[in-house]
């Protein structure tokens, strides 16, 4: 293994050293949540009896006593995800093999679990990213009996993965392993898909035409197999040593998918309190394996989305994670992969040419990932290097991945597609945001052009469809972000700016909402802080005001007199619209309470204070 690269060792200290006083408080409180023994032997007769009463005779037995581990599952399981559909039969497997490991399992819980795919441009995409929120609450809920002493998280996608890790963390005296279900094979070529999107943009193609080619793309369980936040959730879990090795796309309902999740489940039962190899989740999550997350993130131009969500699961674990952390590490962290929408292969290809075991090698070998730090697998990240396969014996088995087998879609990280991550943050006078480059043409990380303001992403469909946007411009979306609506996702806005850039425009979007994995060559400052709601510089902006994008500078700027801008009235929107139907209602109090998109927008502000990115 090599020696550490200076930045990624200089970045950890400086999160080491702002984390020290909320980090320290939590792991004195999880450390107080241990107890002695399992957790169970705390409660009276009468909440135990409760605790199994529906179990059957022999784990009945099991519970009374005061030695077997009891393993907690929270399911995100539905069957209307095709990520989470298979996740139907899982608990019954992991019970089955619990027993046979000599413990116990139980469904402590179910947390809600939204796609961001059928509810994208819809109101209820406004309730998304507060789910995250739910979903912590809803682990947090499903671990508060104190019936068990270690707990396994099925989940996937967007919001359910970030959320899950933020109620675990705070469990974090328990031992977790996240389970997850895998891809489904892969559609048409996702070239066939986009050509058909953009087609049915520019009324070429028909509403028949496009929904045989979307059926075509997603149509099997599994994730959806473009590398956006779900399969970058995956990704994570498994380069922060929360995954089996190799375990993250593997496909569902197959024999090896199946002993991946007994080997899990067997694993989740090594590691609790009872045992000689004690792994509390919240130990186990360090800075290291934080920046570990990060340097994943940049080296597969993974989704922005984790630009809220690391850093607010960081929190949770008591660690401050800044925007400035991700730009310092996306200068030094090469682009490895090329995966839709950064490339034409998918996450199958990109597992097949080698995957997360040669990705994690590479970077080890380059000196670009925390070695050293604990997985639920066991001390270090070089078991990662393998990948997983049933031998002649229908046995799992590990093998070292020591080359890529397509150098179009997985490269070393001595030979990358692109010498940095691709990932840059922006400040100037309209704010702070962040921009992902990995996709963009060279000729478009300088974007100067006059301002179209818009307050809806429809609107911007819109005035295209008017003829009106035939031109150099940027596309200023404001009153998007979390205290606004609740940061939906602008994926609309993809096909209409792509279009226009195809064209030969010079284009590009600002805003203070998200546009997450699926964001790609046209320039976008996402995430703008402070949003315009909340006095934020965006609602100073007029039609027609020149804005500067500067990915090479790092700055973000209307070119407006000084003088004028500081007297400029802040405009406002009327967004009550946003506040009714489809329960959007019920998450006023969660509108009203989340901190900036810089600081995680997150409604848990136990650790603000400590929180060096809301300055």
């Amino acid at each position: 293994m090599s020696t550490l690269h200076p930045v990624v060792a200089e970045v950890t200290q400086r999160i080491v050293e702002r984390s020290r006083p909320g980090r320290d408080a939590y792991l004195a409180r999880i450390d107080a949540a241990r107890g002695e023994g399992t957790h169970r032997r705390q409660l009276s007769c009468g909440n135990l009896a409760h605790g199994f009463a529906a179990c059957g005779t022999d784990d009945k037995a099991a519970l009374r006593g005061t030695v077997t581990p009891n393993i907690g599952i929270v399911t995100a399981y539905n069957d209307m995800l095709s990520a989470h559909q298979p996740y139907e039969r899982y608990p019954e497997l992991i019970r089955r093999v619990a027993r046979e490991a000599g413990v116990t399992a139980q469904v402590a819980g179910g947390v809600p679990a939204m796609c961001d795919g059928v509810t994208q441009g819809r109101a209820g995409m406004e309730l998304s990213l507060f789910s995250r929120e739910v979903i912590a609450m809803s682990a947090a809920v499903a671990l508060s009996h104190d019936m068990f002493d270690a707990a396994l998280f099925l989940g996937i996608c967007d919001k359910i993965v970030p959320g899950l890790m933020i109620g675990a963390l705070s469990f974090g005296h328990l031992p977790a392993v996240f389970v997850p279900a895998g891809p489904m094979p892969s559609g048409i070529s996702n070239d066939e898909k986009t050509a058909v999107r953009q087609r049915y943009a520019e009324g070429k193609a028909s509403r028949a035409e496009l929904l045989e080619a979307e059926s075509a793309s997603y149509h099997a369980p599994g994730t959806c197999t473009f590398y956006g936040t779900a399969n970058s959730n995956q990704m994570l879990m498994e380069i922060m040593g929360l995954h089996l090795p190799g375990a993250s796309f593997v496909n569902p309902n197959t024999p090896l998918r199946e002993a991946l999740t007994v080997a899990a489940v067997r694993r989740a039962a090594a590691i609790t309190a009872l045992g000689d190899d004690y792994t509390p989740l919240g130990r186990m999550v360090d800075e290291r394996t934080i920046v570990n997350g990060v340097i994943g993130l940049h080296a597969t131009g993974g989704s922005t989305n984790h630009l809220l969500h690391l850093v607010a699961m960081a929190a949770a674990a008591g660690i401050v994670l800044t925007l400035e952390d991700f730009d310092a590490l996306s200068g030094v962290v090469p682009l490895m992969a090329r995966v839709y929408p950064n490339g034409r292969a998918d996450v199958n290809h990109f597992h097949q040419a080698g995957g997360m075991p040669f990705l994690i090698g590479s970077l080890l070998d380059a000196g670009l990932l925390h070695g050293d730090v604990r997985t639920v697998w066991g001390q270090g990240m070089d078991a990662y290097r393998s990948m997983p396969a049933l031998n002649a014996a229908g046995e799992l088995s590990w093998n070292k991945v020591e080359a890529s087998a397509d150098l179009d879609v997985l490269r070393p990280a001595s030979e990358p597609f692109r010498a940095d991550g691709g990932l840059r943050v922006l400040k100037g006078n309209l704010g702070r945001a962040v921009i992902k480059v990995s996709s963009v043409p060279g000729d478009r990380l300088v974007i100067e052009a006059p301002a179209v303001i818009f307050h809806d992403q429809d609107d911007v469909k819109a005035a295209f469809d008017r003829g009106e946007l035939d031109r150099d411009f940027v596309a200023v979306v404001r009153f998007q972000g979390p205290k606004a609506i609740g940061m939906p996702e602008l994926h609309k806005l993809t096909p209409t700016l792509g279009i226009l850039q195809a064209r030969g425009h010079r284009v590009a979007l600002v805003t203070d909402g998200r546009m997450s994995g699926a964001s790609g060559k046209v320039p976008a400052a996402i995430h703008v802080t402070p949003e315009a709601i909340d006095a934020g510089p965006l609602g100073k902006l007029r039609d027609g005001d020149i804005v500067r994008l500067d990915v090479i500078a790092g700055t973000l700027e209307a070119k407006v007199d000084a003088a004028e801008w500081a007297t400029r009235e802040q405009v406002h929107a009327d967004l009550s619209a946003h506040h009714v139907g489809m329960g959007r209602e019920l998450f006023a109090p969660l509108r009203n309470a989340v901190g900036a998109a810089a600081s995680g927008a997150s409604v848990f502000r136990v650790h603000d204070r400590h929180h060096a990115a809301d300055v």
